[in-house]
């Protein structure tokens, strides 16, 4: 563990013989994760990124406590992925992972406390917890916004969907809509993107990349909904901080969303988790 700069930006640095990551202190932020047998690098990141203070377009964003459009001159997808996070804890484990523990450094709504921890080894593994402080119940809703590297998205499938129903932020989530079979951009429906928040989900997902010839396995946890992003050729070009990259990635976010949103007593906690793992397939697509 090492502080460090990554992609113009103020990073901690995990470099080991199990893999490299890196963590914005903007944001808290994870950048980049790459295991050490791994091809390609796990994660997005655009070369069009804005600097801090403006948000990061890629890695991981954290969205909270709230997802989607603010209220009002309330900033989109919240609070916490535009503030100065702090190093708590970090300590490497008989595996040869490291694992950290990050929170703000103000927490940004009164009555809530929000960390971060994050185990960087061969596998991912991230968990956002909140906790109530305060006396009065809140509600939240939140993402691990995660922009998954993808050799062409055209060509990724998503499994784990199939038979859910699904809201179209394209449609301003009026109406659901049924999935059958697995995720592709070429829904003739809507082809050619992608903005759905899939409901009631089971929590365990495969996007499987020929072009990269890989698949991701991604389990959740303390999640009911699961967003897929991509805004194809038209919404990207249109994007600064995209351009031509939307081809590069899809966004597989694993959150508490529209109509999933949790509910938090006083002196409750509530923890959103994914776990990442990179299975090599060994063939081209």
């Amino acid at each position: 563990m090492r502080e460090g700069v990554h992609a113009g930006t103020a990073c901690w640095i995990v470099d080991t013989a199990h893999a490299q990551a890196a963590i914005a202190r903007h944001g808290g932020q994870l950048l980049a994760w790459r295991p050490a047998d791994a091809a390609h690098d796990v994660l997005w990141l655009s070369p069009l990124a804005k600097r801090p203070p403006a948000p990061l377009r890629g890695g991981v964003p954290l969205c909270w406590p709230w997802f989607g459009s603010g209220e009002g001159d309330l900033p989109a997808h919240g609070l916490a992925r535009t503030r100065a996070w702090a190093l708590d804890d970090w300590r490497l484990d008989d595996d040869g992972s490291v694992a950290l523990t990050l929170r703000p450094e103000t927490q940004p709504v009164p009555g809530l406390e929000v960390i971060e921890h994050l185990r960087i080894g061969g596998v991912l593994e991230q968990t956002l917890e909140t906790r109530n402080t305060g006396d009065v119940p809140l509600a939240l809703t939140q993402a691990l916004h995660s922009y998954f590297h993808v050799g062409d998205v055209a060509q990724v499938e998503v499994d784990g969907l199939d038979g859910h129903d699904y809201l179209d932020k394209y449609e301003g989530y009026a109406a659901a809509r049924h999935q059958r079979g697995a995720w592709r951009l070429d829904d003739p429906r809507d082809p050619g993107r992608s903005d759905r928040v899939y409901l009631g989900t089971g929590g365990r997902y495969l996007l499987r990349d020929p072009v990269l010839a890989r698949s991701l396995a991604i389990t959740s946890v303390g999640s009911h909904s699961l967003v897929v992003w991509n805004p194809g050729a038209t919404g990207g070009r249109a994007m600064d901080d995209v351009g031509d990259g939307w081809r590069h990635y899809l966004c597989l976010e694993v959150a508490n969303a529209v109509t999933d949103r949790v509910q938090l007593a006083p002196g409750t906690t509530h923890r959103l988790s994914q776990r990442v793992e990179v299975q090599e397939s060994h063939a081209t697509g």
